[in-house]
């Protein structure tokens, strides 16, 4: 037989061998089989995937918002890991924390940022930037946002107080803190004084500095920082009104209270300690922190938010107290907050405020309200993380955390006990606190220097009122 024909006479065998063989291979699954692959298991999924699988959500999945804040140091490393967990349980949205600079640049720049469009979606705000922010038509109120999710009475009565205008929250309390007294033991126990015994009052604060200056342990006596807080915390404390409209609360403050027979006896004693120096001025915010935990001097007057950075540093053991009194004004306050509140700008869409208001109810929960007062020294804005402290034994562990919370949480109920709020509080501030230093660095007369001090802030509020006539 040729081979030509012996090809014809196989041909149709071979097709039919072709057919049988390819009956006996399963066609492709429309779904993942049943039993995993009999190769690299670990590897290969269950279920069929896509030639090229997408290592993150789309970005159109994910809604991000800006959270542009003043916390530097150690405690923009809890803001940071604050919104890393967030994140972490929202894979659908994202938090961007922003160091900004100061709490006056974060206030400004935000405001600025609105103007030209371009607004983060939360703004932490310090507290004498409220009245500002309530008059800006810049922001949407929470208590706007919350659809019962929140209960208000968890908030710390004082800091809801200072927050609240006509019983309603505008901002989410974050940051607060007060003003306390800290002091070097190791410095009082060396001078023969007993740590245990700080000063109560402005007399005792100048006594115990000479002594610690006598001994040789101290160049100086005491420092401040953020002095015009002080000076404000000082009015609430002898239930003294800082300015008119029972403090800007029963109406827009229109007339500032501080030029006083209060306010000139206490700068009074101030210039009289600072020329003895026992006063050591030390700027208008952190800077004399420094020189404290380097032992130039033996008291520190700081907000309680330095505590944790303070108790890390410090080689010596550090003792926290009350603010102190002033002889022969009896009125009995309380010290107010500062620190500050996180605001919702407009201009966020409906998504972007969504993830805000989480986020907001987050930094609310107990359990990261814990967090952030061991972490940071700030007040735990809610009261079941206060009661979950105590019942941890926080407190008495860690006592000089303590003593924030004892001073807050005692004192009077009172249009000056709550604390002030005024248009344009930044700048009267500033005005404030450049007249402390014309007392205690240039000696001019305190009456002098609060005068013109008084007569520079009522144009402040003037201005503002005419800025704001509906208020």
């Amino acid at each position: 037989m040729s081979g030509r024909s012996l090809a014809r006479s196989l041909f149709p065998i071979l097709v039919a061998l072709t057919l049988l063989v390819g009956g006996c291979v399963a066609p492709a699954p429309t779904a993942a089989p049943a039993a995993a692959p009999t190769t690299a298991p670990a590897a290969a999924p269950a279920a069929a995937e896509p030639t090229t699988a997408p290592a993150a959500a789309p970005a159109a999945d994910v809604t991000s918002i800006t959270f542009w804040h003043a916390m530097s140091g150690s405690r923009e490393k809890v803001v940071n890991e604050m919104a890393e967990s967030f994140n972490a349980l929202h894979p659908d949205m994202k938090v961007e924390p922003q160091l900004i600079g100061s709490y006056a640049e974060t206030l400004t720049k935000a405001l600025a940022a609105y103007k030209t469009g371009s607004p983060p979606t939360i703004v932490q705000v310090y507290e004498v930037g409220t009245r500002t922010m309530l008059d800006s038509d810049a922001v949407i109120p929470v208590y706007t946002m919350d659809k019962g999710e929140v209960n208000w009475d968890e908030v710390v009565q004082p800091i809801m107080k200072y927050y609240s205008v006509e019983g309603k929250l505008s901002c989410m309390p974050f940051n607060s803190s007060t003003a306390m007294l800290y002091y070097n033991k190791d410095m009082f126990a060396a001078a023969g004084l007993d740590p245990e015994k700080p000063p109560a009052t402005w007399a005792e604060v100048e006594a115990v500095s000479k002594t610690l200056m006598e001994a040789g342990v101290a160049q100086g006596g005491f420092s401040m920082g953020w002095p015009a807080w002080i000076f404000e915390q000082e009015f609430a404390l002898h239930d003294q009104l800082y300015a008119d409209n029972d403090n800007g609360r029963a109406g827009l403050a229109t007339k500032i209270l501080f030029n006083t027979d209060f306010g000139v006896k206490l700068l009074t004693e101030w210039q009289r300690m600072a020329k003895e120096g026992v006063l050591v001025y030390g700027g208008r915010e952190y800077s004399a922190n420094d020189p404290f935990l380097a032992g130039q001097f033996g008291m520190l007057f700081q907000s309680t938010s330095s505590l944790g950075g303070i108790i890390k540093a410090a080689q010596f053991k550090v003792g926290t107290a009350y603010l102190p009194r002033l002889d022969g004004f009896d009125g009995v306050g309380n010290s107010v907050i500062g620190g500050g509140c996180n605001w919702v700008m407009k201009g966020a869409t409906e998504a972007q405020q969504k993830v805000a208001w989480e986020f907001l109810k987050y930094t609310f929960t107990p359990e990261r309200s814990v967090i952030w007062h061991k972490g940071t020294g700030y007040f735990p804005t809610s009261l079941t993380a206060y009661e979950d402290l105590k019942k941890e034994g926080w407190f008495e562990a860690e006592p000089n955390h303590a003593t924030a919370f004892n001073q807050i949480l005692g004192g009077a109920d009172t249009p000056a006990a709550t604390g002030v709020v005024l248009g344009d509080f930044v700048q009267i501030r500033d005005i404030t606190g450049a007249a402390i230093e014309e007392v205690v660095v240039n000696f001019v007369d305190p009456k002098q220097a609060l005068t013109k001090a008084e007569t520079e802030t009522n144009q402040v509020l003037s201005d503002y009122a005419q800025m704001h006539p509906q208020q």
